[in-house]
């Protein structure tokens, strides 16, 4: 499985993660739903140099120009609801995707909150079969989220390869979806890894709950 951390390039990712994890950014809303989408669309980027290429001849208004384009059917697939902004980024750069949607989300299984099972109620994707799936989700911190999310897709076909996107990841995170997922055809893509879990499975120094920043918090 490769790893690519697109910190350990200096790169304009690097300011918008800033932002992200900053306390005097977080309060605006909009701002750092935009800076999730940035970071998608730098991720998209970056993964479209991998994909398979054909050559195809476009008319212009004075002639005709041969041009290479994406040649692979790219699925677009997001868990709700921090994904949503990421999974926009990604869409403004693959504007042909197909898109899929799960609902996953944490719920602690003890009352100290140090124990956390995932729960999928929602599935809307097109067929997977032969396909590159992008999964876009912000946060890698245990990876269940993201191996329940790939069981759910894979109902509707085996990908040819995939692709795990995320904002920040976690060691634990990489290793979980490094166990679960078929290594041989698995690229993780992420902006940051940052070292740890605390004891309520958030990274650690982390940006805090993308979903609560992006939307507010829940009850």
């Amino acid at each position: 499985m490769k790893i690519i951390n697109l910190s350990e390039t200096d790169s304009i990712v690097n300011q918008y993660v800033a932002e992200l994890r900053d306390v005097c950014y977080q309060g605006n809303r909009l701002l750092f739903r935009n800076n999730i989408s940035r970071v998608g669309e730098m991720e998209a980027y970056e993964i479209s140099k991998t994909l398979c290429y054909e050559e195809r001849e476009v008319t212009t208004p004075l002639g005709t120009s041969r041009v290479r384009v994406p040649a692979d059917g790219i699925v677009l697939a997001t868990i709700f609801r921090a994904g949503l902004p990421f999974h926009n980024g990604f869409l403004n750069v693959f504007d042909h995707a197909a898109c899929a949607f799960v609902s996953a989300y944490r719920e602690y299984t003890n009352k100290e909150h140090t124990e956390v099972g995932i729960h999928v109620e929602y599935l809307a994707t097109p067929s997977i079969e032969g396909k590159t799936l992008v999964i876009a989700d912000p946060m890698l911190a245990t990876g269940c989220s993201m191996e329940m999310a790939y069981k759910a897709f894979l109902t509707r076909g085996e990908p040819r390869h995939i692709h795990v996107a995320c904002v920040l990841a976690t060691p634990d995170g990489i290793e979980h979806v490094r166990r679960t997922l078929p290594a041989e055809k698995t690229t993780v893509w992420c902006a940051a890894i940052d070292p740890v879990l605390n004891e309520h499975k958030y990274i650690v120094p982390g940006l805090g709950d993308a979903g609560d920043l992006c939307y507010g918090d829940k009850v």
